[in-house]
């Protein structure tokens, strides 16, 4: 079920969670322009219809990183422009897209759609080319920060000393915005008080996310529990690293 969790009289935000590893895909539109952007899009045909029936028209797909479960509804939107960080090419990722960010690690270019103007963060550690996307009242953070906590960094292409320092670098650039700006995570995972939103607010996250409270102290950044996992993932992860060192 999509849902407008956000708006202003610039922007307007959905947001949908989608197939089988329940993803959060948030689609951006422009009001001035009606040019919308989708971000991590698991379903093209899905956003496409919702597109059709508003008015929008849906010009770029922006990806916060290349795993297949954010990168799934590429395949059908390949003629609008597909945006990922050059850096993604190092897990693996040729495509299909057709524009790359190549901001170094920890630093922002603005990204535009219609009017309105969005830093795409380069904050890798999940994968080497992981963006954030900051501005207009929203932050979407992808993989690399959920409400609580923090993506894994035991998949091909993860660094879990990048991870921290993006960790570091967001916290610091979050503490300067205002603080009733909306977080919006990849996935949807529940907090340590119970509940089991889909976002909140940027001062909620900087007071109760477990991996930003780790940061200062190497104890318990250590101690962890989902910076890694033994899965199948993990597994697969081992495989993939194993072949590229042969090669």
């Amino acid at each position: 079920m999509v849902e407008c969790i956000f708006e202003t009289p610039r922007i307007m935000v959905l947001q949908a969670q989608l197939g089988e590893w329940d993803n959060l895909n948030h689609l951006i539109i422009c009001k001035q322009t009606q040019k919308a952007a989708i971000i991590d899009p698991f379903f093209a045909e899905y956003w496409l219809d919702i597109c059709e029936k508003n008015g929008w028209h849906l010009e770029q797909v922006w990806l916060t990183h290349s795993h297949w479960d954010h990168a799934k509804g590429v395949e059908g939107l390949t003629d609008r422009q597909v945006w990922v960080h050059s850096n993604e090419s190092e897990r693996g990722w040729n495509g299909p897209s057709n524009r790359a960010w190549s901001n170094a690690a920890n630093t922002h270019v603005t990204q535009k759609i219609g009017s309105l103007e969005i830093e795409a963060h380069c904050t890798p550690g999940h994968t080497p080319g992981h963006m954030t996307f900051i501005g207009e009242g929203i932050v979407v953070s992808g993989d690399c920060m959920f409400l609580g906590r923090c993506g894994r960094t035991d998949l091909f292409g993860g660094n879990v000393v990048s991870q921290r320092n993006s960790l570091l670098y967001l916290r610091d650039y979050l503490s300067k915005i205002p603080g009733d700006w909306l977080v919006l995570p990849g996935h949807q995972y529940k907090l340590s008080n119970g509940t089991n939103p889909t976002y909140i607010s940027v001062d909620e996250l900087l007071t109760n996310n477990e991996a930003l409270n780790a940061l200062d102290d190497d104890e318990k950044w250590n101690s962890l529990e989902f910076l890694a996992f033994d899965d199948s993932l993990a597994e697969k992860a081992r495989r993939e690293i194993a072949r590229a060192q042969k090669s």
